[in-house]
């Protein structure tokens, strides 16, 4: 690392030229007309700018690059520079200071606008003038206008205009030679314009011209990861620089690869059309609708792939640890990545499909997202055998362990990684059951405080009642498939009403309990209100079926029919706490804790 402080024309003349660029990761520049005219006049006061951060290429880019907005140079132009902190700056000067064309902004209100950049040399050499209000800026045509554009004010598009006004375009200031004749036309007007060109070069263009910005230059062998953490330290905007940002920068800058297939390659066109064919197939996957990246995400399908990447040279000796944090996924070759983006894709495919079978058919009934990795990363080492009946189960039972034991909650990168390779172990014979189902426990008494969708438990319980052969109250023809789910409207219903609870003296806190609850169409759900024993007649005389039937429907979600058509909901409710205790019990393959002296 370097410190320097060159000039700042000699600065703006390389983001010109395009010897400095942007990295593809930085955000779009968006400073408006106000910070412009503030920015000048700190500039022509020689007040400090703040020390702008650059990362040395050494004349091939890590990263593919892109000029400072405004600037048009040669593609092939390989820069010397990558600006990482102080593009909004920088491009707010090279475009007011340098560049002879209107500067593209936004005014108070948002607008976008187009503007050129003046100093009104009367009040710029006032000493008891405020120097903001000496820099003005003015419309695309140089004429301000007022009265709702009906009259001119301030007309500057021509030089005598501006000379006659006394306004100094700031396009001019490093052009000596403009600077030369835009004078001569100033002085030649008055022999008074003499003394105030005279302080006005002192004052104002003199602290242009000899402005230092303090720089850091990072060197050139500075790893990914570093350049990630310190562009996200000194971005003053707090915005965190995704992983998925800064490798699609990588991979476009990789010159081998457009070298050999004549374009950059896309990681963002690449990860859309893959989830878009996962979502389409499997809704639990997510949605992919203008720029929104719901449920499984990119850096998901990146953590899965390193995984698979860093368990493949483990076992053959390149590497010493399973692994997907931050720094690995940065790590990621482009070649290795394109090996392995179909498997992946493939195994998020199964994922889909896995997830069909345990009764999960929308992401916003997806227990945990992030259980998804290790899943998928494991069906994409284990290939074909993933469908193997003994496989499945041991992987159900690990994935339920998961979720009622609520074990992927909070960071979980280090359970990733010790999940893929004992889950793979296990299932290649081991003895050892991975540390998601040893560790994992269900307590009797959470059902009662298991209130809503914020628990991993409560959709997982859910499932588990379809999955089990929950009938539908109003469709007792229908199974619950993903598409009867979906279509017709299924969500999580109270079976006791909370208004008939509490009115019956009931707690409050056992009709948001999950005990009271299961998954129910809405067209059941508009049936289900005032006391059970009311609304299940209705709902048995609407779909047709005789009252014994009937009862034996509403069991299919572990409910006591005695106690529900009696409106029994002190029976009704210890019932089904053992029938759902049984049910997590089942799909765990081990015992509840049952704690003394907890009340069901």
């Amino acid at each position: 690392m370097a410190l320097d402080s060159p000039k700042l024309r000699d600065l703006l003349k390389n983001v010109a030229v395009g010897k400095i660029q942007l990295p593809d990761f930085q955000r779009e520049w968006k400073w408006d007309d106000e910070r412009i005219k503030a920015l000048i006049a700190t500039v022509t006061l020689n007040y400090p700018l703040g020390v702008v951060m650059t990362l040395e290429t050494g004349g091939v880019a890590q990263f593919r690059a892109r000029t400072l907005a405004g600037v048009k140079v040669d593609p092939v132009v390989v820069p010397d520079l990558l600006l990482l902190d102080g593009q909004q700056r920088l491009t707010s000067l090279v475009q007011a200071l340098h560049l002879d064309q209107p500067v593209a902004t936004v005014d108070t209100r948002g607008r976008k606008v187009e503007r050129w950049y003046y100093m009104d040399i009367d009040r710029a050499v006032d000493p008891n003038a405020d120097r903001d209000e000496a820099v003005v800026s003015v419309p695309a045509d140089r004429v301000l206008r007022e009265d709702f554009a009906r009259r001119v004010r301030l007309d500057l598009s021509t030089r005598e205009g501006e000379c006659g006004v006394g306004y100094f375009p700031l396009r001019l200031v490093f052009d000596d030679d403009a600077v030369s004749a835009w004078q001569k036309s100033f002085v030649g007007l008055t022999d008074e314009n003499w003394d105030r060109w005279a302080m006005f070069n002192a004052r104002v263009l003199n602290n242009v011209r000899e402005c230092l910005v303090p720089m850091i230059r990072l060197d050139s062998t500075t790893p990914n990861e570093a350049v990630c953490s310190v562009f996200e330290r000194v971005n003053t905007g707090g915005v965190v620089l995704n992983v998925f940002e800064l490798l699609t920068a990588t991979y476009a800058g990789d010159r081998k690869h457009s070298e050999e297939h004549g374009t950059e390659y896309s990681l963002p066109e690449v990860w859309r059309s893959t989830k878009e064919k996962l979502v389409g197939l499997y809704p639990v996957l997510g949605q992919v609708e203008s720029g929104r990246d719901e449920g499984l995400t990119n850096v998901d399908f990146l953590q899965a792939v390193s995984l698979v990447l860093s368990y493949e040279r483990k076992t053959g000796g390149s590497a010493t640890a399973v692994a997907c944090k931050r720094r690995d996924l940065l790590a990621l070759p482009l070649v290795e990545f394109r090996r392995l983006e179909p498997v992946l894709a493939e195994a998020f495919a199964w994922v889909g499909r896995f997830l069909s079978t345990q009764s999960i058919f929308t992401v916003r009934d997806l227990p945990y997202r992030t259980q998804l990795v290790p899943l998928a990363a494991v069906k994409a080492l284990l290939g074909n055998r993933a469908d193997d009946p003994e496989v499945m189960e041991r992987l159900d039972r690990w994935f339920w362990c998961g979720v009622l034991g609520e074990m992927y909650g909070g960071s979980v990168e280090s359970r990733f990684t010790r999940d893929v390779e004992q889950l793979v172990a296990w299932i290649n014979g081991s003895p050892d059951e991975p540390d998601t189902v040893v560790e994992s426990v269900f307590l009797a008494e959470r059902l009662t405080t298991l209130t809503t969708r914020n628990s991993a438990a409560y959709k997982g319980i859910q499932a588990l009642i379809v999955k089990q052969g929950a009938v539908d109250w109003s469709h007792p023809e229908d199974r619950m498939t993903g598409a009867f789910v979906i279509g017709q409207g299924v969500a999580i219903r109270q079976i006791f009403p909370a208004t008939w609870i509490t009115r019956n003296g009931h707690p409050k806190s056992r009709a948001d309990s999950i005990v009271n609850k299961t998954p129910m169409s809405h067209a059941a759900s508009r049936r289900m209100t005032g006391a059970p024993s009311a609304y299940v007649n209705v709902l048995a005389r609407e779909s047709g079926t005789p009252d014994e039937w009937f009862d034996d429907i509403l069991t299919t979600h572990l409910v006591d029919p005695v106690s529900l058509r009696a409106d029994d909901f002190t029976t009704f409710y210890a019932s089904r706490y053992e029938r759902l205790l049984s049910l997590v019990e089942m799909a765990m393959n081990k015992r509840v804790v049952r704690r003394t002296g907890a009340a069901s």
